[in-house]
């Protein structure tokens, strides 16, 4: 991560380029699988891309102690982290043409078991903070210095256990536990908060003890250097919650407003036609795409 919180032009196109990655690898690899979760992952491109090509300090070992950790709530976008990871260097970019297959390591949601630089086995919504916690604990028992980012789905703040962590980390003064929600208004079966209403959310965090920003989820130079500016901060004795505001399904129209994507599948004919959108399209922010 540069130590300035303010990005070059050659940084921002870098990491516009890699949240374009995500999305094309995300449609190569929902064609294997014959299913997949485009939409979420194109939601939360950008955090990927930012996280993992700036803001967390991480190496070419993921076994390494004193790693930034990532845990990822919703952990259905894990066909968005795969081919970062593969492009870490963390396994054999051989394996993502594998994906879901019967013996590979790479399913639906990531396993820490089987794919080296996953952190965390997730899926099952609502864990991922209170394992964050625990990790959090965990380095500053071993004297550890580390930040622990956390990224939630919006629809997983109708889960108790979040709320039971986010308590536990304001209690412990956790300052190097950073939570990012990708607050794309959807979950399963329709909009957030049509089903569960969870706003005001920004106030809710500020409220249990955390330090609360929100920003725009798809502007990678607001993103990162927001980012970047939280992490530097070595005088916040505070968790810290970042309200990312994104789209569902950001970079394809129809996905942008069916929310039946969540779980989808593109012929052959559509995803070239997908891939095509992506290529030709600058993403700048959520309500802005040249």
């Amino acid at each position: 991560m540069s130590g300035n919180t303010d990005l070059t032009t050659d940084e921002i196109e870098r990491l516009e380029e890699r949240a374009q990655f995500v999305r094309l690898e995300t449609i190569r690899l929902i064609e294997i699988a014959k299913v997949g979760h485009y939409s979420s992952v194109f939601s939360c491109a950008e955090i990927f891309s930012s996280l993992y090509y700036d803001v967390m300090n991480i190496s070419d070992d993921p076994s390494w102690p004193s790693r930034d950790r990532f845990l990822m709530g919703k952990g259905h976008a894990a066909v968005g982290l795969f081919p970062i990871l593969a492009d870490k260097g963390y396994f054999p970019t051989e394996w993502l043409d594998s994906y879901t297959r019967l013996g590979s390591p790479l399913g639906d949601h990531p396993d820490m078991r089987k794919v080296p630089g996953v952190d965390f086995s997730s899926g099952s919504i609502g864990h991922a903070l209170s394992n964050g916690v625990g990790m959090a604990l965990g380095g500053r028992m071993k004297d550890l210095d580390f930040d622990v980012f956390v990224m939630l789905g919006d629809g997983e703040m109708q889960e108790g256990q979040v709320w039971e962590a986010a308590i536990a980390a304001a209690s412990h003064k956790l300052s190097n536990v950073i939570a990012i929600i990708d607050r794309n208004g959807y979950q399963l079966d329709g909009k957030v908060d049509d089903i569960m209403a969870i706003e005001p959310l920004a106030e809710k965090w500020s409220a249990f003890g955390w330090e609360v920003h929100e920003v725009d989820g798809h502007d990678i130079v607001a993103l990162t250097e927001l980012l970047r500016k939280v992490k530097a901060d070595k005088t916040r004795e505070k968790p810290c919650c970042i309200v990312a505001k994104t789209v569902k399904g950001r970079g394809i129209d129809y996905m942008e407003t069916e929310p039946g994507w969540h779980l989808g599948y593109l012929s052959p004919e559509d995803s070239e036609r997908a891939r095509q959108t992506i290529l030709n399209t600058r993403i700048t922010s959520c309500g802005d795409a040249q």
